[in-house]
């Protein structure tokens, strides 16, 4: 163990808890007791594979001294005979708060703090307090320990659950006869981290998940600055998490993406997180074995939902109902990929909960040596403490239970719980297991009682003759009650009696319904009765409904496969200088056009007949907030070291109802709260990949820039952040371009320099190596930002929205910047008052690159019919008008040499429309992303009925189960955000 810390150690020794070998004794004997205890005759599971028959378990002065069949037991041995009993060793709870308190919730007073940390000599961010200690802020708690001994553990790992560096950890061993100085066998267990920010402070960053991970990656970066000398002042903080880095990390994703993001970040850094996991793993599970992480499993799974309301179970998204019925797989899934994994109670209401928890994943086909090695031989590795606790071997910590048999049975009864070779008593083990069928005699009449259950949570049943009788029983210290009415006639029997050691009768006293008073006896007549049909069901392996990708509705069974395709005799909108090519034939090789023109010939390929339809490049939509977890970081008035890219959300439904629409890529911006916003995400909407194979590879580099009311906050009333003018946003970016400016320049001399993610982003902007996209609504904004632009030698790359671009047109060509706008929004804020619907045809006629975007999920799915507003305002050919939403935006967005066009060579996104793709008629019939089919109508059809089947079936399973008795909570819908450019969240 590690030295304590000082003012916790003198507290120890102030309250005279139980001492140390040097500490002196001021009262009763001195004598040390060392006498051993022998436990015999019981099936020992020294670890979860080696299992003794008929052994002896040897303990003396809280160690193990041995385990085996034949065992040389010492004369000073106090003996136990556990004929027919188990012992395994205690559970091992790896992630827990036991003991320690939270942090007060910081008031907010209706603002909050950009900067202001709280505490001199640390970290900049009170979100990051990895100096932070468990130890010095732990207290023992008696009936939390004693729930969870009664779940089987006997010790716990806890920690400060607050913050993104929460600090150090500690190993508590749950033993209520010792004091802090023995319980505490690790003082300094590990170092803690998440993505939450901590309740205690008031600053504002990060306010998103983004930027959860921008600051947990600058931490490191600044660690490893420090590490090397170059800071003059004292950073505790970053002393505290230098000081541990050789303990185990452990990391709170709570979700399977999460956990991908948390590897990322610590691969980048060389630190091997072990990952407390969300329970839906089994959904990416591929990817999941890919991080060669550990995890740490809660078994938290959800109740059904009760559907006997029709309508309200119609709020309920199938994605969570599927979610009740696969995820206690969950655990097997990981077993079968060979992921290691510990159980925790963590995300439990109460450790009690946890048995029930864990038997239901048996019941999906996790195996019981699995389970034990999860609740042992695993968090002890973990802990790095195998040498101490986990097993039985000798020299271990005499931390074990005594059960009746397996542990994992329903029916087994947890009988005590060793720790530290002190006997804690769950349940006597002079009780007997009075399972049974009785014959019960009270004064002349006769009775059929039986009674099921276990010794722990005995149930009884009364009845005479074909009628049961309404009845309780209690068990406790062999003391036996029974009480049993007859509902018609109101009589009440209530009978006690002390059970014996032996045999097959029952005898005690009973109280008749007059009041009067007399002997009863049960004997024993036969065993119970089978298990009942509830209970059959409780534990048969339940149908399972099949994943699919992405796990929700409207997901694929089977991951697409990219075909050869011909398009025969279609009319071709090129988006080139070609124009629409009339019954022309497109074919498609390995994810590529391959030729275009007449007559081709179709090889192996698929021919598919495109008379009477169009057939044109997937649509682009240079401005989206769609497939993100969260779109703001709102905390900084700079936020360039985020990246939505870190927060692409591959399950986000609007990227099959934007395939619908004809969509094949999109640019998710980051959204419109500070001046200098974050990195952008390029993707294709290949729907049922993972976040990382929707991103286009070696994407162009983009950031968000905003001008308005927005990054100023007039919107939301805020005064606490600069900047509150328009003046101001300019000051923003010319003192961020400076100090991009001086960071450049001492990287390029080659001398030391602290790595900060913001200034490399902004850096690149110098270097015209990443481009911008600016939020953009009044000319004299436009303006000012093309001169802080030319300021500082590089040039804005598109302005969005941009709704007072044809003011300023003309300057905007000879800046060369591109424009990306909407087709007929106008007057919906003060500051679009002057936006015309004919905007996009004047920018196009002076010679700018114009496209159509959509800032919202319901738009992006008609963009074909927004493009065609064009032609109505403005008089723009269909041509032109098309490519606003084709390789216009692929201009803009530097792909153009890939997508936006069909030309030979590029990739094979394309749209088979039913109708004139601007029309209001048309429908996307077919949307291919590289040869492969994402979006088809007919099978949108069929996934359709599949949906509704599934839903009953899912419905009929969840009545079952509330009818069966077991547990269901209330219907609930999910709250899904429109993402747009203001959202915060």
């Amino acid at each position: 163990m590690r030295k304590l810390p000082l003012v916790f150690a003198l507290f120890c020794f102030l309250q005279a808890v139980v001492a140390q070998d040097y500490f002196p004794k001021n009262d009763g004997v001195k004598e040390k007791n060392t006498n051993y205890t022998a436990l015999t005759n019981a099936t020992i599971y020294v670890t979860p594979t080696q299992v003794i028959k008929q052994g002896t378990l040897l303990i003396q002065e809280g160690k193990v001294i041995d385990a085996g069949s034949n065992v040389s037991i010492p004369e000073n041995t106090v003996t136990v005979d556990l004929q027919g009993k188990f012992i395994y060793p205690s559970f091992i709870d790896p992630y827990t708060g036991f003991g320690v308190d939270l942090p007060k919730r910081a008031e907010r007073n209706g603002r909050s703090a950009q900067y202001e940390p709280s505490r001199e000599g640390f970290y900049w961010n009170d979100h990051i307090m990895p100096e932070n200690s468990a130890i010095g802020k732990f207290e023992y708690d008696k009936m939390k320990a004693k729930e969870y001994r009664e779940a089987g553990f006997g010790v716990v790992n806890t920690h400060i659950a607050d913050g993104i560096a929460r600090g150090t950890g500690a190993v508590i061993a749950l033993n209520d006869k010792g004091g802090d100085a023995q319980r505490i066998l690790e003082d300094e267990s590990g170092q803690f981290f998440s993505f939450e920010r901590s309740i205690a402070s008031r600053q504002s960053y990060p306010s998103s998940l983004m930027g959860s991970m921008a600051l947990l990656r600058q931490m490191y970066w600044d660690s490893e600055w420090y590490a090397k000398g170059n800071v003059d002042t004292k950073d505790r903080s970053l002393e505290a998490l230098l000081e541990n880095k050789s303990l185990p990390a452990f990391f709170e994703a709570g979700d399977k993406g999460n956990a991908l993001r948390a590897d990322a970040i610590g691969d980048r850094f060389n630190i091997n997180y072990i990952i407390v996991g969300g329970g839906n793993e089994y959904e990416s599970i591929d990817d999941i074995k890919e991080t060669q992480a550990r995890f740490i499993m809660p078994v938290d799974f959800p109740d059904a939902y009760d559907v006997s309301d029709p309508y309200a179970a119609k709020y309920i998204a199938l994605e969570d109902m599927r979610a009740w019925n696969q995820a206690p797989g969950n655990l097997k899934a990981l077993s079968d990929k060979g992921i290691p994994f510990a159980l925790t109670t963590h995300k439990l209401k109460k450790p009690t909960e946890f048995g029930e928890k864990l038997r239901k994943a048996l019941t999906y086909g996790l195996d019981k040596t699995k389970a034990l090695e999860a609740l042992t031989t695993v968090p002890a590795s973990y802990l790095n403490m195998s040498g101490e606790i986990g097993s039985l071997q000798k020299g271990r910590y005499a931390n074990f239970l005594v059960t009746s048999g397996d542990i994992f049975d329903k029916k087994t009864t947890l009988y005590e719980n060793w720790v530290q070779g002190e006997k804690h008593v769950i349940n006597s083990l002079e009780q007997r297991d009075l399972n049974g069928k009785y014959s019960l005699t009270a004064g002349t009449q006769s009775f059929d009682l039986e009674i099921s259950g276990g010794a722990d949570k005995p149930k009884s049943k009364v009845s005479k003759g074909s009628e049961e009788l309404k009845s309780t029983m209690t068990y406790s210290d062999n003391w036996m009650t029974l009480k049993f009415s007859d509902e018609k006639s109101g009589k009440t029997w209530r009978a006690t009696a002390l059970v014996p050691d032996k045999g097959s009768q029952i005898s005690g006293r009973i109280v008749m319904p007059d009041g009067a008073e007399g002997n009863f006896t049960a004997k024993r007549t036969g065993d119970a009765a089978s298990k009942d049909e509830n209970e059959e069901k409780a534990t048969s392996k339940p149908e399972v409904v099949a994943v699919t990708y992405p796990n929700v509705g409207y997901g694929f069974s089977q991951k697409p496969r990219q075909t050869d395709m011909l398009f025969r005799n279609a009319t071709v909108w090129t988006s080139e200088d070609a124009g629409v090519l009339e019954n022309t034939d497109v074919l498609v090789r390995d994810g590529k056009i391959a030729s275009i023109g007449k007559n081709l010939n179709a090889g192996r390929a698929t021919v598919i007949d495109a008379t009477g339809k169009h057939l044109t490049a997937g649509i682009i939509d240079e401005h989206s907030h769609i497939a993100a977890l969260s779109i703001n970081e709102s905390g900084q008035n700079s936020s360039a070291e985020v990246s939505i890219e870190d927060v692409v959300d591959p399950e986000d439904i609007n990227i099959y109802r934007n395939l619908g629409g004809g969509v094949t890529s999109i640019q998710i911006l980051h959204g419109s709260a500070n001046p200098i916003g974050g990195r952008s995400a390029i993707i294709k909407l290949k729907w049922g990949e993972d976040a990382e194979g929707l991103i286009y590879d070696n994407s162009p580099k983009f950031i968000k820039f905003a001008l308005g009311e927005n990054v100023k906050q007039s919107n939301w009333q805020s005064f606490s952040r600069f900047p509150q003018t328009r003046m101001g946003v300019e000051q923003v970016f010319v003192n961020y371009f400076n100090r991009a400016k001086a960071y450049d320049a001492k990287k390029k001399s080659g001398e030391p320099y602290r790595y900060d993610e913001e200034m490399e982003v902004l850096a690149e902007i110098l270097n015209g190596e990443r481009f911008i996209s600016s939020h953009s609504y009044v000319q004299s904004e436009i303006n000012m930002l093309m001169k802080v632009a030319e300021q500082f030698g590089f040039r804005v790359n598109t302005f969005t929205h941009i709704l007072e671009g044809y003011k300023v047109a003309d300057k905007m060509k000879e800046h060369g910047v591109g424009a990306s706008t909407f087709s007929d929004w106008w007057a919906y804020k003060y500051e679009v008052n002057d936006a015309i619907p004919y905007n996009a045809a004047i920018m196009a006629n002076v010679g700018l690159t114009v496209a159509i975007n959509s800032d919202d999920r319901e738009m992006s799915r008609r963009l074909n019919q927004e493009a065609a507003k064009t032609v109505k305002y403005g008089g723009m050919s269909e041509e032109e008008a098309w490519k606003m939403v084709t390789i216009n935006p692929a201009k803009l967005l530097h792909i153009d040499d890939r997508v936006g066009s069909i030309a030979e060579g590029k990739d094979a996104d394309l749209v088979l429309w039913t109708d004139h793709p601007l029309s209001v008629a048309a429908k996307a019939e077919k949307t291919i992303i590289e040869g492969t089919v994402y979006f088809d109508l007919e099978t949108d059809k069929k996934k359709r009925e599949a949906i509704q089947a599934e839903r009953s079936k899912l419905i009929g399973m969840m009545l079952d189960e509330k009818n069966g008795g077991g547990k269901t909570r209330a219907p609930e819908g999910k709250d899904r955000i429109n993402f747009e450019c203001e959202t915060i969240n």
